[in-house]
């Protein structure tokens, strides 16, 4: 089932500017949460012509991908290309914070 997310995985990471630009990631119930170094390398269209990929928007620091009911599958397969460990909620939403007082 995974492997279905494995083509969008890898072209979201790129999309989102690569392991490096990750500060850190989770997701919730339909969506991926990122806490980005640089956030304008988020190339936003990009991501939303992805097939996985049912919308972008940033809210709070935080750069979200809406996926969908099969996100936590999505992100597994998202871990396993990215090399990047997945990271609690609270942890994403300091990260944010902290980029947004920068």
């Amino acid at each position: 089932m995974v492997e279905e997310f494995k083509h969008d995985a890898k072209a979201l990471l790129s999309h989102v500017g690569g392991s490096e630009n990750i500060q850190a990631v989770t997701h919730c119930a339909t969506r991926m949460r990122f806490a980005l170094k640089d956030p304008k390398q988020a190339d936003a269209k990009a991501i939303e012509e992805l097939k996985s990929v049912k919308g972008t928007f940033t809210q709070s620091g935080q750069f979200q991908v809406i996926i969908g009911n099969k996100v936590a599958d999505f992100y597994n397969e998202f871990e396993k290309v990215s090399g990047v460990s997945g990271t609690s909620k609270a942890d994403v939403k300091e990260a944010a914070a902290a980029n947004n007082q920068n």
